[in-house]
């Protein structure tokens, strides 16, 4: 855990093999947490193999190949190899990144073996045929299930007419799954995971000369980091495209509770109404039970037990998401009274006391965003994979602070257009 911080500051450097590093050092205990993020998640699946990146960052955890004199290790030696030292390594894909996490205690010995482990499992993944054809099959079974499920309908529905052919509204199914092969994960690592395109954060008890030896040590075994070659650019891709006018889809699906999905493309992260936005979706819908929309469709009507909004801002424009469940004989009114909120909330904006109670919840809650060095660390993260300022944190709370209501219509009226927003209704009745 880290100590409650006043000022963080962040030390950032570039490696000669081009990769960034942002390091804050916290010495409360002996343990180190790193983030290693690459410009390669799902945005940049082809689309008839959704789920690529995915897949690919899963298969890492299941085995590394021999190299030099180091044996191969299937995935239950990986797995023991890592109990062993009381150590984690693990990959994930978002829309956006492919991110490698590293966790392990500071002690010399100790960090120095987990370093090397985690550089084996970085550079030299097996992607074992027997083991993907088995976690292909579990995969398959598993989308059938969630097919069975009125959330996974509408959540497809949603995003294929929000983001229509744009990557973000690609999804995994059996088909996309059929395509891929290990030699397609051996492709898209061998293109994608290189020094030049990663961003690294670290956050734990380390020096920034430790921390530069540390990062060295991960990248070592990667081709590109042995040869010295070139950082190849990565392609360009397209924006969301806004939509053209109101979409509605009705699914029919018998249900307790009909789902039902509202929204539209909403901002890039890079936007500069990012906090006008925060601050005025945490009033709308993002603040739970104190929200306007929990106010008019839960406790003023009794629509639902639950109603949310938030956006999803990325290197695109990620959606803005209004949801909720409702009786199926209800859901017709619950929309109408989502969309008259939202409509209302982007022409009027909030009242003084709506804005006052939510920048004293957003400014005294702050410190529960940094109060581990596993939170610090997504920061951090966010910091470096968003080229945000170095001191972002130590300013989060002025910049809450000075948001207006007009800044907020502003804002809102620039990114919504209730008037052109998807609706998605799965279980309602005819």
């Amino acid at each position: 855990m880290s100590s409650a911080w006043s000022g963080i500051p962040i030390q950032h450097w570039q490696q000669a093999s081009g990769a960034a590093v942002y390091l804050v050092e916290s010495q409360g205990i002996p343990m180190v947490d790193v983030q290693i993020d690459f410009d390669a998640g799902s945005r940049r699946d082809p689309a008839v193999q959704a789920g690529l990146a995915s897949v690919m960052a899963a298969m890492t955890a299941k085995g590394v190949r021999a190299a030099g004199e180091d044996a191969v290790l299937d995935e239950n030696a990986l797995s023991e190899a890592w109990a062993d030292l009381g150590a984690s390594f693990g990959a994930s894909a978002s829309t956006d990144r492919l991110s490698f996490s590293l966790r392990s205690l500071t002690y010399p010995d100790l960090l120095a073996k987990a370093t090397q482990l985690a550089a084996r499992q970085l550079a030299e993944p097996s992607f074992p045929p027997d083991v993907w054809q088995r976690e292909r099959e579990r995969l398959k079974a598993s989308l059938r299930e969630a097919n069975t499920r009125p959330a996974t309908l509408a959540g497809r529905a949603f995003a294929k007419a929000v983001y229509g052919e744009h990557p973000y509204g690609y999804e995994m199914t059996e088909e996309t799954l059929a395509r891929i092969e290990v030699a397609d994960m051996q492709t898209l690592h061998a293109r994608r995971v290189l020094p030049c395109h990663a961003k690294v954060s670290i956050v734990g008890a380390v020096t920034r000369a430790q921390a530069d030896a540390l990062v060295s040590q991960l990248f070592a075994r990667l081709p590109q980091a042995a040869s010295g070659a070139a950082c190849p650019a990565l392609p360009a891709m397209a924006e969301v495209a806004p939509l053209a006018a109101a979409v509605e889809t009705r699914i029919p699906f018998k249900s307790a509770q009909a789902h039902v999905l509202i929204g539209q493309p909403g901002y890039k992260r890079s936007d500069p109404d990012f906090f006008p936005l925060l601050v005025g979706n945490y009033i709308l819908g993002g603040g739970g039970f104190v929200s306007r929309l929990t106010a008019e469709v839960r406790e003023k009507r009794g629509l639902s037990y639950s109603v949310y909004s938030y956006f999803a801002p990325g290197l695109h424009a990620g959606a803005f998401t209004l949801g909720l469940q409702t009786r199926p004989d209800q859901a017709d009114q619950a929309v109408q009274v989502s969309r008259e909120v939202v409509a209302r909330f982007v022409a009027q904006g909030p009242t003084v006391a709506e804005l006052q109670a939510a920048k004293d919840n957003l400014i005294g809650g702050f410190a529960l965003r940094i109060d581990s060095n596993r939170k610090l660390l997504d920061n951090v993260a966010n910091i470096a994979w968003n080229n945000l300022p170095l001191d972002y944190l130590d300013h989060w709370t002025e910049q809450v602070g000075r948001i207006t209501r007009d800044g907020i219509r502003a804002a809102f009226a620039r990114k919504l257009q209730p008037e052109k927003m998807v609706t998605v209704i799965v279980g309602a009745k005819p």
